[in-house]
């Protein structure tokens, strides 16, 4: 078993994170304390990041090459799912809310790649894209949705709220989650992608966050939003056999660049600490772990759990390459890299004692940036209750 990355994702590895040090790291407390204001330098990472796509024939780095629809008769591959963990896990090396708010790499893109038709995928394509699912009083439950689209000749027309929507006041495209009948469940829940500048459709509120700060976090409303039915990603029909499964394949694709996210974060911190640390903690890895400090210890063990939860990923966005169902594994990827670059970033702040706590490092910062990926795209809870039901083989209704 091989778990070293192949040459040309190492090479995608390796640009990232330079990209991350000469480009992300020195503007990243410029843009923590100046939240809600649009980092312009992104702009030319952008353009490079859209020609390293470009030249990649599809398997690029980035949010908006992740894909699953894999042809299962291709052989073992690693293509763009595999290329879009790697890259975000380099980017957020560098800082998770920069790459929150590049142009073209949104949740919202994934959710495209994940159900779009053809005609749908060529259209959007090069467009920046968010994504709206919560909403007030609908958190971790996604299937309860109140926003509603009533289908009237060639639109539907859409009425509702969403909260919490990342890069929902700058994305070119806000794929909104709305059922086309209440009465139907989750079975006629579907996704639309809403045009920025669409009427009816408006930004009411920016959150002011703990972290990612360079990264704007929207409330919109939705006023009979009249969005033109090819703008519905996937099926129309409402299949209550398939159920909630088109929607919810969204989040195959979006976990693992989540999970990935966290595992760069972590990195980070792992990588400064130890720098930090060289002359008063040296590590030594040829001897026993009961011979070692605690402070030794607690770092191996630290660095242990981040290699757990970036295998974990990897396998995640593998088998979306693949074409294998990743559902369960995507959410524990998804759950054991939340909770390990929480925990890992936390206790680097510590160790670092009161150097780790200032502002004149970032290690602060990332344990601040570090608790929203433990959160959004599913709770620690909630993908723990996913996992759960896979391996049981029991239904929503029969494990709550």
């Amino acid at each position: 078993m091989n778990l070293e990355l192949p040459k040309k994702l190492k090479v995608l590895s390796d640009m990232a994170q330079n990209l991350s040090v000469e480009m992300l790291r020195p503007i990243s407390r410029k843009y923590d304390l100046a939240e809600h204001e649009y980092p312009k330098e992104l702009d030319l990472v952008s353009s490079m990041l859209d020609g390293m796509n470009d030249g990649e024939g599809g398997a690029g780095v980035g949010a908006d090459q992740s894909k699953q629809k894999a042809d299962k008769n291709a052989g073992i591959r690693n293509g763009a799912n595999m290329a879009a963990v790697v890259g975000i896990q380099g980017f957020c090396w560098g800082d998770v809310g920069l790459l929150l708010t590049l142009p073209r790499q949104g949740l919202g893109n994934a959710a495209i790649g994940a159900v779009a038709n053809e005609e749908q995928s060529k259209r959007f394509q090069g467009k920046w894209a968010a994504m709206a699912i919560t909403e007030p009083g609908t958190g971790s439950d996604s299937a309860n949705i109140n926003t509603t689209a009533r289908l009237d000749g060639d639109h539907y027309i859409l009425n509702g709220e969403k909260i919490f929507v990342t890069a929902g006041e700058r994305a070119d495209i806000v794929v909104v989650w709305a059922s086309l009948d209440k009465q139907a469940g989750r079975a006629a829940i579907k996704s639309f992608a809403v045009e920025r500048g669409t009427p009816g459709m408006e930004v009411t509120r920016l959150e002011h966050k703990l972290g990612i700060k360079a990264s704007d976090t929207a409330s919109i409303s939705f006023s009979d939003c009249r969005v033109h039915k090819s703008n519905l990603l996937g099926n129309p029909e409402i299949d209550t056999k398939q159920g909630f499964g088109g929607v919810m394949q969204t989040f195959d694709n979006t976990r693992p660049l989540v999970a990935a996210m966290a595992v760069g974060v972590a990195k980070a911190a792992l990588d400064r600490t130890k720098a930090l640390l060289k002359d008063s903690t040296p590590l030594d890895y040829s001897k026993p772990i009961y011979n070692s400090s605690a402070a030794e210890a607690e770092f191996y063990r630290m660095e242990a759990d981040w290699e757990a939860a970036r295998l974990l990923t990897l396998q995640a966005a593998w088998m979306a390459d693949n074409g294998q169902p990743n559902s369960m594994e995507a959410s524990m990827a998804k759950a054991k890299a939340g909770r390990t670059c929480n925990g890992i970033t936390l206790k680097c702040v510590e160790l670092c004692s009161g150097l780790g706590y200032s502002e004149d490092e970032l290690l602060e910062k990332w344990s601040r940036d570090s608790k929203i990926l433990d959160i959004f795209e599913g709770t620690q809870q909630i993908q723990q209750l996913i996992v759960a039901r896979r391996l049981l083989n029991l239904s929503s209704s029969e494990l709550k």
